[in-house]
């Protein structure tokens, strides 16, 4: 098997899951946010900021999961039912919220579809911490297949990880108003990124300790020598970025503090890739041994090449296109 393929099939995936948290991240942010609201008017203008963007955004999820059957069969049929649950959870609270997203423009009364904007947005958020949590905590298997009763995610550490999600996706999300909307909405927002920025860098923190003290391959990795020498530049930079993001948020500016909440994540999915390559179902199934033949991942990585450049040019079209802030009462459409 030729060693690469799977790397650059671990590659692509890896981006394609970092894109989806940033970019859909925000606006599950805004649903997140959403009871936060005074009035109908602003609950419109937060939906305005994202209607673009939103169902665009989870492309990302699709190329993730589909790449992940398709390149490593292996360790999509251990994944699978370790997590079956959560994963299930997350794609019906995306359908839930997608459902209430359209319905909610067109109805006489909002109530009930904002509460499901709310729910579908935060079960799905909370889900993917579930997610990221039994993928941390290591998935057993024997002879190729799951052994366990799929509840093994169900701990307390999956706890604070959904929560983080949570708090993680708000902070996204409060950004994006920031940066996007102007009034009472961009006012409020800014004081809510404030909460959410301490809420995500405590999170962040129980859950960097509690990993290595729980996984020895971990904390070997992260503390042993010489490995120690060079990875602290990664939790000082994270903190570093933290402090600008705050100061962003008190000295009035707009877009630097969204980017500095994008730059947080992308450092916490680096900690991650850090601790755990390159095994793809920690903590013994390494990419390699999970890949499928060749001939499988030649022939989807040559659709994967067309199709990219196409989504990537098309992400950036919208976002150029519909730059700019949504003033109250005003609409994309």
């Amino acid at each position: 098997m030729e060693w690469y393929l799977p790397v650059i099939w671990a590659a692509l995936i890896g981006t394609a899951v970092a894109l989806y948290v940033c970019l859909d991240g925000f606006d599950l942010g805004i649903g997140i946010l959403f009871p936060t609201s005074k009035s109908e008017a602003e609950r419109d203008q937060m939906m305005r900021s994202i209607a673009p963007f939103w169902d665009g955004n989870e492309t990302w999820l699709v190329l993730g999961g589909a790449g992940l059957f398709v390149a490593f069969p292996h360790a999509y049929a251990v994944i699978m039912p370790a997590l079956y649950l959560p994963v299930i959870f997350m794609l019906l609270s995306l359908v839930f919220r997608g459902v209430a997203f359209e319905f909610r423009t067109v109805s006489r009364s909002k109530t009930w579809w904002n509460f499901a904007f709310t729910a579908g947005s935060t079960l799905a958020a909370f889900c993917q911490g579930l997610i990221l949590a039994g993928l941390i905590q290591g998935i057993r298997f024997e002879n190729g297949a799951f052994v366990g009763n799929g509840f093994e995610w169900a701990t307390p550490f999956a706890l604070v990880c959904g929560l983080g999600v949570v708090a993680g996706y708000g902070l996204l999300g409060s950004t994006w108003l920031v940066m996007k909307t102007t009034g009472p909405v961009a006012d409020r927002a800014r004081g809510q990124a404030k909460m959410l920025l301490l809420a995500v860098l405590v999170l962040m923190g129980v859950v960097s300790l509690w990993t290595p003290l729980t996984q020895p391959a971990i904390a070997q990795r992260w503390f042993s020598l010489p490995n120690i020498l060079y990875l602290w530049p990664v939790p000082v930079v994270t903190a570093l970025i933290a402090f600008g993001a705050w100061r962003a948020l008190e000295n009035g500016r707009e877009v630097r503090p969204f980017f500095a909440a994008i730059a947080m994540f992308l450092l916490g999915y680096l900690g991650l890739v850090i601790s755990w390559f390159p095994y793809l179902v920690p903590p013994s199934m390494t990419v390699w041994q999970a890949a499928a033949v060749p001939a499988s991942q030649i022939f989807m990585l040559l659709g994967t090449l067309v199709f990219l450049p196409l989504a990537l040019t098309y992400t950036a079209l919208v976002y150029w296109l519909f730059r700019g802030k949504v003033q109250p009462g005003e609409s994309y459409h």
